[in-house]
């Protein structure tokens, strides 16, 4: 980084006090549940912290009891269903509004990103246009979903404020689901006003790699450099970052050469930015490319324009 100066002018910036609640409040980010700390390998790229978003948690299936008398309890249909909900996130592949009306354009136009996920564990579900994290109790009964009043971090979104409005209404009260079987399944919701959204869903990672993930926090340069062992491709340069209980920078690491791949993250080559991923352990089947861990994309916490 000697030699290049940085403009004063930031795409977003956590202050310590946010980072702090992004820590331990994991509900108010793009999708929501704690993991456990990872703390036994600090010569990786990155140190395994306190809470994590975007991980959901034990299946609901998995949580069912036994009797006093020894007998299994089998799960009912609407844990199969939240359990089956809660390993995807979802994303608006569509939406029907019979009424027309502005809600059809508002929502269908940033479709690619608004999402929703399901937490089975503490029976709330979460959703988000792109700023702004809502999250609201629920019940599922048969397939009708019934969401409580909704609870949203509190950023300005600016453009994002209207479609935001639209999607908490229309999440509100009572709508009725259907979920289709396959790899890639289509969940429909038909709310109380008619109004159909039709939501794809995607493996959580978690589900994906049948674990917990780490928290873990890296400082990615924004100039790439020749890979180590295969000069003729560009790798990304990391670095882990260590903050503390209050989102308070305690410790950096050197420089390094990433030669793997961070799922959902986009290098522009423009802005130096510290993210934070969720790191799996890889198993065999898994390890096809000879790496450790996956990488995934939880949040970009900090990103500066360099010019």
């Amino acid at each position: 980084m000697v030699g290049r100066s940085k403009k004063a002018v930031f795409k977003f910036v956590l202050l310590p006090s946010v980072l702090a609640a992004s820590l331990v409040l994991g509900a108010c980010q793009k999708d929501a549940n704690s993991v456990d700390n990872n703390a036994s390998d600090n010569s990786d790229a990155g140190v395994a912290t306190d809470a994590t978003l975007n991980t959901n948690e034990a299946s609901a299936t998995d949580m069912a009891a036994d009797t006093s008398d020894g007998n299994h309890i089998e799960p009912t249909v609407e844990q199969n269903m939240i359990d089956n909900l809660s390993r995807y996130r979802w994303t608006l592949l569509d939406i029907d509004d019979k009424s027309g009306g502005p809600v059809i354009t508002t929502l269908r136009d940033i479709k690619d990103q608004v999402g929703l996920s399901f937490s089975p564990n503490r029976n709330t579900i979460n959703y988000s246009v792109g700023c702004n994290t809502m999250s609201a109790a629920y019940q599922l009964q048969d397939d009708r979903l019934t969401t409580e009043e909704s609870m949203s971090t509190k950023m300005l979104c600016e453009d994002l404020n209207n479609a935001e409005n639209r999607l908490n209404t229309l999440m509100q009260g009572t709508s009725e689901l259907s979920v289709t079987d396959g790899e890639n399944p289509i969940l429909t919701q038909v709310t109380s006003d008619a109004v159909t959204l039709t939501w794809k869903g995607r493996l959580t990672s978690q589900a994906k790699y049948n674990s917990k993930g780490a928290t873990v926090f890296w400082a990615v340069n924004a100039k790439m450099v020749p890979c180590e062992g295969n000069e003729s491709q560009q790798c990304l340069q990391v670095k882990p970052i260590t903050y503390d209980d209050q989102g308070i920078k305690i410790n950096e690491g050197q420089w390094t050469t990433f030669t793997g791949q961070i799922d959902g993250y986009q290098h522009d080559g423009k802005h130096d930015e510290v993210l934070r991923l969720q790191r799996y352990q890889l198993d065999g089947e898994e390890n096809v490319a000879g790496e450790e861990y996956a990488y995934v994309l939880d949040a970009v916490i900090e990103s500066a324009l360099v010019e």
